[in-house]
Formats: C-alpha cells, structure tokens, sequence
C-alpha cells in the first residue's frame, strides 16, 4: 500500500514540473530563502553535491579555487549539500556554513540541503541525472559535478573522484566559458 500511495503521490506531482526548466525548480538558499538558478543564466555553472566529513571534501578548496579564478569570467561554482552518503552530511545549514568557511574559506553559492538520489530525489537531481539527461544515471556520491553552459545545458558530467585542478575538469569548463 506504501508504494502504490508513493506512486501515486509522485505521478500527481509530476504535471508541476513538466517542462520545467533547470532555472525555474525551486531551491533554497543555505540559510532557507527561497531562490531559483534563474539569477545565473548566462553563466557557465558547475553544480557539485557537496559533504563536510567525506574523503572528497578537501575538493572544497579547490573549487573555491576555481570559483575564485574564473568567476570574473562567467563560472559559477554552486554547492549542494547532501546527506544520502554514508551520512557524511549531518550538520544544520549553520554548521555547514561555517564548517565551508573556516576550513576552506568558501564563497560560492552553497543552498539547502537536498538528496540527489532515491525516493525523495530533489526535482534539480532528477533532471541532471534522470533519464531525459545527456548524462544519465544515479549520483553514486559526494562530490559528483555536473558542468552547464551558459545556455542552460548539461555538457559534462564528472565523477566525484574528479578534483576540481584535473585537465580533464579544467578544460572542459575554459572551453564552456569561451563558448
């Protein structure tokens, strides 16, 4: 009975997001706001899920880094926080904040924490990884990043091994912001 209600929950839900685009599905900001993507059309946007106690969080650093080098050139890094890995994101919006800014003095657009994957998928993750993605698939954990143009496409997916200084992430975000 669970899942038939959890079906049918889920299908009436999905006429409100039909033909939603990535810059009108509603987030929130960090400390709870309101907000949308819509403020960042035009720039080339990284989109990270993000974690404070994961083996991958010293990437913080370096996409700050990165934030830091190219934002004047149009990138946006935008973090995520997410808790669906091994709980390796428990904190409270506050604690997140002050953990990212402490240890690696980020400031980069961090919003509400969301899941990327499973039953209570945010509508975000379900449309960067769903099936009508170029880069289909579940997000298998903290750090994954996906790369969008300036026009609000998905053109790279990288997975959450994939340090922010990699030739590999580098060039295909100096190639996006040249386009």
């Amino acid at each position: 009975m669970k899942y038939w209600m959890l079906l049918l929950i889920t299908l009436l839900a999905l006429p409100a997001f039909a033909g939603t685009g990535l810059y009108d599905i509603p987030l929130k900001t960090l400390d709870g706001q309101p907000t949308s993507l819509a403020e960042y059309k035009g720039k080339v946007l990284l989109i990270v899920n993000v974690a404070s106690k994961c083996g991958n969080t010293p990437q913080y650093a370096g996409l700050e880094a990165l934030y830091q080098e190219k934002k004047d050139d149009g990138l946006v890094v935008l973090g995520f926080p997410c808790n669906d890995f091994g709980n390796q994101e428990p904190g409270t919006a506050e604690e997140i904040q002050q953990f990212c800014s402490m240890n690696y003095g980020v400031t980069f657009p961090l919003f509400e924490k969301l899941h990327v994957k499973g039953e209570h998928q945010h509508p975000l993750y379900a449309l960067l990884s769903g099936p009508e993605s170029p880069f289909p698939g579940d997000v298998g954990w903290n750090f994954g990043k996906f790369l969008i143009d300036r026009e609000g496409h998905i053109i790279a997916r990288f997975k959450p091994g994939t340090k922010p200084d990699t030739e590999e992430l580098r060039g295909a975000v100096l190639n996006a912001l040249e386009e």
